[in-house]
């Protein structure tokens, strides 16, 4: 799995240099518009500053000595003839007065014109005559023109008292040798210092993460039997965590308290009838007059001792059991099925089994689990209930929400105890057999189905069991 550290590293250094090669880009897309409106500006603020100092008495010297300023080495500038229109192109004299010289290396990138009204050369300067005289203007204003494999930004203006048009013109590498040494001056700094800003981010990136390392060290440094909540405070992003984990230890102490007095209480209830069975076996062996009677009780410890390991054994399998899709079900079906099975139950005992109230209940719930359910509160109604009393299923509905209730005629719970009767191996009259596990085995159950369990006693004496579950959404 990859390192939380080194993927926001990675990620916020990526992010970084992208950031940086879009403001890059658009610093050079800003500042390429901006200069071209910038020496766009100077070359006509040029092109009439040249235009307003032609004087009409200039002739052909004037043109060429201005022919010599403008030369610059093995770039010469030319002078052509105004006596006859057919000899343009014809230079009058090449010859310069002056040593060619340029004071810095981008004039090569500037270049003067003129023309007559005719659209003839005039005096080209240095850089328009190397492949022929420079395409002449075609309108005043600003245009594109390509020469000699160079693109050149040219502003153009006819001077109509002299009848000459005057163009001023920039090639596009000067604008672009700016633009990149603009750019080129911005990022050098920017990739000096890059190292440093990785180092400075993994190390705030380090110290950011170094609370989940305590946790974790905490957490790594606690033995299997340490289920004390985390008293470390984190940062607020690690509060929730910390919050669960303590939220998972305390489900986890829970849990492991349960299974410890799950396993005392059941080697308790194990023994108690291992240990009488042991008597009644050892007094049937040595007595020979009372041996059967003695058989009958070892008997009798056998089968208390069989429902004890049965409701263990059905107990672990509904807090194993993961939670399953609750069906719609019709509980009468399966409690007249379940009432016809302990009917012979409640006969040897001269009792009477009743069912009352819908003959038809739907509800949500796992079907199997509802059996379990409804076979514990009647075997616990039953088990309770003295010789010839009886016990009543009844079968309806509390404000629109399924309910069944198990009534019977026994001597009830003691107030105090109401509470408590739900607890694995809590019996309220212990001179009846039983393990103590039918309740909590029903209170398991209600719990995985979402459904709420009541215990009452009635009057004069007996228990009432109410369980009502959610009302039944339509799917």
């Amino acid at each position: 799995m990859i390192s939380i550290r080194r993927y926001l590293t990675q990620a916020v250094m990526g992010l970084v240099l992208l950031g940086a090669l879009l403001s890059g880009l658009a610093a050079w897309l800003i500042t390429k518009h901006e200069l071209e409106e910038m020496f766009d500006a100077q070359l006509s603020q040029f092109g009439r500053i040249v235009t307003g100092m032609i004087d009409i008495n200039m002739d052909s010297q004037d043109y060429q000595a201005l022919a010599d300023r403008l030369t610059q080495p093995g770039h010469a500038a030319r002078f052509y003839s105004m006596e006859d229109s057919d000899d343009a192109g014809l230079v009058m004299d090449t010859h310069s007065v002056n040593t060619p010289r340029r004071f810095r290396e981008e004039e090569r990138l500037l270049s003067l014109g003129f023309w007559n009204s005719d659209l003839t050369p005039r005096m080209l300067s240095a850089e328009w005559n190397d492949k022929g005289p420079f395409p002449p203007p075609q309108k005043t204003g600003y245009r594109w023109v390509s020469y000699d494999n160079e693109e050149w930004r040219v502003f153009s203006i006819y001077d109509k008292e002299h009848g000459v048009w005057v163009s001023t013109g920039l090639r596009d590498d000067f604008q672009q040798e700016l633009v990149n040494k603009i750019l080129l001056g911005n990022s050098i700094p920017f990739l000096l210092i890059l190292p440093l800003l990785g180092i400075a981010l993994w190390w705030v990136i380090r110290r950011g993460l170094r609370p989940i390392d305590n946790l974790s060290a905490e957490v790594s440094r606690r033995y299997h039997q340490d289920l004390t909540p985390i008293e470390q405070d984190p940062p607020r992003e690690l509060t929730g965590l910390r919050d669960s984990l303590n939220a998972f230890i305390e489900r986890l102490r829970m849990a492991l308290d349960r299974e410890r007095r799950f396993t005392a209480d059941a080697a308790h209830e194990l023994r108690t009838p291992l240990a009488a069975l042991k008597i009644h076996l050892d007094n049937a062996r040595a007595s020979e007059q009372d041996h059967q009677s003695s058989l009958d009780k070892a008997r009798q410890g056998i089968e208390r001792l069989q429902r004890v390991v049965d409701q263990l054994l059905t107990l672990a399998r509904v807090e194993r059991t993961p939670h399953r899709q609750l069906d719609v079900v019709d509980l009468y079906p399966i409690a007249s099925e379940l009432a016809g099975e302990m009917w012979p139950l409640a006969g040897r005992r001269r009792q009477q089994l009743e069912m009352s109230g819908l003959s038809s209940l739907e509800l949500r719930a796992d079907p199997t689990e509802l059996g379990v359910l409804l076979r514990n509160l009647l075997d616990n109604a039953l088990r309770y209930t003295p010789d010839g009393g009886t016990v009543t299923l009844h079968l309806d509905r509390a404000n629109g929400q399924p309910m069944i209730q198990v009534i019977d005629d026994g001597p009830g719970v003691p107030d105090e105890s109401l509470e408590k009767i739900t607890e694995r191996f809590h019996r309220a009259n212990q001179r009846m057999t039983g393990s103590g596990l039918g309740l909590s085995i029903v209170k398991q159950l209600t719990q995985r189905q979402k459904a709420t369990l009541a215990i009452d006693n009635r009057q004069p004496h007996g228990l009432i069991v109410t369980v009502i579950w959610p009302v039944l959404q339509p799917s």
